[in-house]
């Protein structure tokens, strides 16, 4: 894991201020600009499965971006009318009604209809260069997982030789309009830059922060912990501090830039859920900086696809087994010789559900440590 995060090459002064002041400067000081020429630089991947109301909600907000972008949405094999939900909210069809609570303001009123919206399979996405359209649906009738489902989404943005960098931004979040210029003129800040995180907040409890930028990381245990996390967003911090501690990346909302994904490669698919960030991280080795896009605000509405949660004690069943899963995949991969320690850990921790009364729970994280298959 590397301990090697910096904010940009530049010096700055470490001042700490209020996490929801945090200004989107860099270097000396002065506010960077990225200058617009109306061709889209950062792009940009939802990863849809089950959640088009969601979806809907984030593009919403996304769309209304201080700078050009390319968006593209991949639907991971959803099977519930998703595709058939986003067409129509594309077209005017479905209408859109920004929730009645205080993110509304970030998309109300609705965006203009039509949207123009372009269509792939999984298999055109990652061939065809990216055309007019800067809104993309693109089909996998399989569900691929985390990394799978943004690593298609990836591929396709990337062959548009414009495009310096991708932001992967789950689909159950709401954006700053001036967030996406934040990420990347933070991308491009230092030639290092590799990997750039965000302020991001619960969209249920947006005066608390979830996490900035990223996460700590415990080797002996397997635990993180979001940076900042659970602390109002009027607490003071250190931009530069936060960027130090970050051992990743929350996957959340991570952008990376194109030379880092043809040094580093696509995220790992061994994983399905979980960890992929953590084990980009480690991929990394050093090569590339981490950044913080402190000047980015995200609003997360936190795992509900997938049953995690930010309740201790509320993630679900399946969640669990993939959690351990990918647990135990990564220490076998990147350091096997703490499984000993890792290995009895996840037992005694299935224990503790037993003890909860919580059998659902532990009988799936028994099953990832036994090497089975979710039931």
């Amino acid at each position: 894991m590397s301990d090697h995060a910096l904010m940009s090459v530049d010096e700055e002064a470490a001042v700490p201020v209020p996490a929801e002041a945090i200004p989107a400067q860099h270097g000396s000081g002065a506010p960077v600009r990225v200058a617009s020429d109306g061709e889209p630089r950062l792009g940009v991947v939802l990863v849809n499965f089950r959640g088009a109301a969601d979806t809907i909600e984030c593009l919403e907000s996304l769309l209304r971006s201080d700078l050009p972008i390319r968006v593209a949405v991949v639907d991971n094999g959803s099977g519930d009318g998703s595709l058939d939900s986003i067409r129509a909210w594309a077209s005017g069809e479905e209408p859109f009604t920004p929730p009645d609570n205080a993110l509304g303001r970030l998309t109300d009123p609705p965006l203009p209809k039509p949207i123009p919206l372009g269509m792939l399979s999984a298999e055109e996405a990652v061939i065809r260069r990216p055309g007019d359209d800067r809104l993309v649906l693109i089909h996998s009738p399989d569900n691929l997982g985390f990394a799978g489902g943004n690593n298609i989404g990836i591929r396709h943005l990337l062959l548009d030789p414009a495009i310096g960098g991708v932001w992967l931004l789950n689909n159950d979040t709401v954006v700053e309009p001036t967030a996406a210029a934040a990420v990347l003129a933070t991308l491009l800040s230092a030639k290092r830059m590799g990997m750039v995180g965000t302020v991001l907040r619960f969209y249920h409890r947006p005066d608390t922060v979830q996490a900035l930028n990223g996460m700590s990381f415990s080797l002996l245990t397997g635990n993180s912990r979001g940076l900042h996390g659970n602390k109002p967003v009027s607490a003071r911090v250190d931009p530069r501090a936060i960027a130090r501690q970050t051992k990743f990346v929350l996957g959340a909302s991570l952008a990376v830039t194109r030379q880092f994904v043809e040094t580093v490669g696509l995220m790992s698919e061994a994983y399905f859920l979980y960890y992929e960030e953590i084990d980009w991280s480690v991929r990394n080795d050093r090569r590339f900086d981490i950044g913080f896009a402190r000047g980015a605000t995200v609003f997360h509405k936190h795992g509900g696809s997938i049953g995690s949660s930010a309740v201790k004690g509320g993630r679900s069943a399946n969640s669990e087994y993939w959690l351990m899963r990918a647990r135990l995949l990564f220490f076998r991969q990147h350091y096997p010789w703490l499984l000993p320690l890792i290995w009895p850990q996840g037992w005694l921790l299935a224990g503790r559900r037993l003890i909860r009364r919580q059998p659902d729970k532990a009988g799936a994280m028994m099953r990832a440590l036994m090497g089975r298959a979710p039931t």
